[in-house]
C-alpha cells in the first residue's frame, strides 16, 4: 500500500464516518440507533425554595436556618444571601412562562416551610398558602404539572435544637400532613424530604451548609436518624391527609458507583458499594432497617431507635427520586468489602463546581442499582446538570460545555429507558440561575440567565437545546 498523505488520511476518515456496519456500506442502509424517549416521559426543570424565592421577611414567612446561616460573615461566598435571589416569590408568572416556552411538561419546586408555619409548628400562616395555591393554579393554567418537595433544607429557624433534636421529625410531619391536605387535590406527586446528606453531614458534620455544626459521629448519627424519621411520619402524614391518588416519594442525592469495566464481576462490586454507601439513608429507606454492617461500623455511636421508628421510615413509596450528579468507579477486589473505589485523579474532568467530575455513566448505573436492589415502581430524575462559567456576552450565553454535558448525561439516561428500567421522568436542574447555597451567586446552574440586579431572564444555548429535546422527545 502506497503511503497516505495527511490529507489522503483526513479523506479516508470522512469517508468512514458515512458507512456504517462495515467498510463499504453506504449510510443510507445503516439504521441509526433509537435515542427516544417514552412516549409518556415527563420532561421538566427543578428549583429551591430558598435558592429562587427571596422575599424572605414578607407575608409572615419566618426565618430559615439558611437566613441564619447566610447572614453569618464567612459563611457564604462574597456574603451572598438569598435575601432576594431570583425574586420569584414576586416574578414566579414569569418563571412559569419560561416553562412553558420550553415545553416542559412539569416542574419541581420546594415549599419554604417557615412560610407555612413562621415558628416551624403551631400557628399556621394563611398568606404563605395563599402564594403557593397561586403558583399551583398559574402552573396548571399554563399546563405544567407541580412536583411539590416539602423539604429542601430550608429549616425554620425557631424550632428548638433543629435536626439534633427528635421533635422536629414530629414537627415536619404536622407540616406534611398539613400541606397535603391543603394541595393535593391539584398536585398528585409529593417528595417529602430533598437529599439526607446534604443537610445532615454537610450540616451538622462537615459544616460548611447551614447550620455550620461540625458534631461527633453520635450526634450526626442521631441527626441523619431524626432526618430519616421526618421522611418516614412525614410519608405517612402525606397519606393520611392527602385526596386519595396522591402520590409520595423522596428525592435523595444518593452515593452510585460505576464499574471500572462492564464486566459481572466489576458490575455486582459496584452494585455492592452503592448499597454500603447508602447504609444510613436510602439503604434505610428502601429496605425498613439499618444494614448490621453499619450498626456494628457504628457501634456505640450507632442511632438511637425507638419503637416504631423502622416502621415509619420504611414506609413503601410510590416513586423515588434520585439527584444525580457524579460517581465514582469501582472494581472487584479480593477484600472483605469485595470492591475498591478507585479515587479521581488531577486531571479527572470537571465542570466549574469542583466536586462536580463529569462522568455520565454515572446517569445509567444509578438508574440501574436502584432498580436492581430495590425494585421501586417508579423513578424519576429530580435533578441533574451541571454549573458552567459561560458570560454573558451581547446579551447571549452560548453554554456549549452545559450542552456538553446534558447531552452525555441525558444519553445514559436513554439507555436506562431503553432497557426497560421504570425511569418516568427527568428534572433538569436547574430553570435559571440562582443562590448557590454556600457557593453563593458564583456557581451558576440555570439554563436562563438572571442578572441578578435587573432580574431579566435571558434563555441559554442550553435552553435551545434542552426545548429541542423536549419538542422530539429525543436525544438531540
Amino acid at each position: 500500500m502506497a503511503d497516505l498523505s495527511r490529507r489522503d488520511i483526513g479523506k479516508l476518515v470522512g469517508a468512514s464516518a458515512l458507512v456504517g456496519g462495515g467498510l463499504g456500506t453506504p449510510a443510507a442502509l445503516a439504521a441509526p440507533r433509537d435515542q427516544s424517549f417514552p412516549k409518556d416521559f415527563v420532561w421538566g426543570c427543578a428549583t429551591a425554595s430558598y435558592q429562587i424565592e427571596g422575599a424572605y421577611r414578607e407575608d409572615g414567612r419566618g426565618l430559615s436556618n439558611w437566613d441564619v446561616f447566610s447572614h453569618t460573615p464567612g459563611k457564604v461566598a462574597n456574603g451572598d444571601t438569598g435575601d432576594v435571589a431570583c425574586d420569584s416569590y414576586h416574578r414566579y408568572r414569569e418563571d412559569n412562562q419560561l416553562l412553558k416556552n420550553l415545553g416542559a411538561r412539569a416542574y419541581r419546586f420546594s415549599i419554604a416551610w417557615s412560610r407555612i408555619f413562621p415558628e416551624g409548628r403551631g400557628t399556621v400562616n394563611q398568606r404563605g398558602i395563599d402564594h403557593y395555591n397561586r403558583v399551583i393554579d398559574d402552573l396548571l393554567a399554563n399546563g405544567i404539572t407541580p412536583y411539590v418537595t416539602l423539604f429542601h433544607w430550608d429549616l425554620p429557624a425557631a424550632l428548638p435544637g433543629g435536626w439534633q433534636n427528635r421533635d422536629t421529625a414530629y414537627a415536619f410531619a404536622d407540616y406534611a400532613g398539613l400541606m397535603a391536605g391543603k394541595i393535593s387535590d391539584r398536585v398528585k406527586d409529593i417528595m417529602t424530604i430533598n437529599e439526607f446528606l446534604c443537610f445532615t453531614d454537610l450540616g451538622h458534620k462537615v459544616g460548611t451548609k447551614a447550620p455550620g455544626l461540625r458534631l461527633g459521629p453520635r450526634e450526626v448519627n442521631h441527626v441523619r436518624h431524626n432526618g430519616l424519621l421526618a421522611h418516614g411520619l412525614g410519608t405517612q402524614a402525606v397519606r393520611a391527609s392527602a385526596k386519595p391518588g396522591t402520590r409520595v416519594g423522596l428525592a435523595e442525592n444518593a452515593a452510585f458507583h460505576i464499574p471500572v469495566i462492564e464486566t459481572p464481576e466489576h458490575i455486582a462490586a459496584a452494585k455492592k458499594a452503592t448499597r454500603d454507601a447508602n447504609a444510613m439513608f436510602l439503604t434505610a429507606v428502601m429496605e425498613g432497617k439499618y444494614p448490621d454492617f453499619y450498626l456494628e461500623a457504628e457501634g456505640a455511636n450507632a442511632p438511637k431507635i425507638q419503637s416504631g421508628d423502622m416502621a415509619a421510615i420504611g414506609s413503601p413509596l410510590d416513586f423515588v427520586a434520585i439527584n444525580l450528579y457524579t460517581a465514582p468507579y469501582v472494581q472487584a477486589a479480593d477484600n472483605k468489602a469485595g470492591y475498591t473505589v478507585l479515587p479521581p485523579t488531577a486531571t479527572s474532568p470537571r465542570m466549574a463546581s469542583p466536586w462536580l467530575r463529569v462522568t455520565p455513566e454515572a446517569a445509567y448505573w444509578g438508574i440501574r442499582q436502584v432498580s436492581e436492589l430495590w425494585n421501586p415502581k417508579v423513578l424519576y430524575v429530580s435533578e441533574n446538570g451541571c454549573s458552567t462559567d459561560d458570560p454573558a456576552v451581547n446579551g447571549m450565553v452560548n453554554d456549549a460545555d452545559r450542552v456538553m454535558y446534558l447531552r452525555n448525561y441525558l444519553g445514559q439516561f436513554q439507555r436506562a429507558t431503553a432497557e426497560g428500567y421504570p425511569l418516568k421522568g427527568y428534572f433538569l436542574w436547574s430553570l435559571m440561575d440562582n443562590f448557590e447555597w454556600e457557593d453563593g451567586y458564583t456557581k451558576l446552574f440555570g439554563i436562563h440567565h438572571v442578572d441578578f440586579k435587573t432580574q431579566k431572564r435571558t434563555p441559554k444555548l442550553s435552553a435551545a437545546w434542552y426545548k429541542e429535546v423536549i419538542r422530539r422527545n429525543a436525544l438531540v
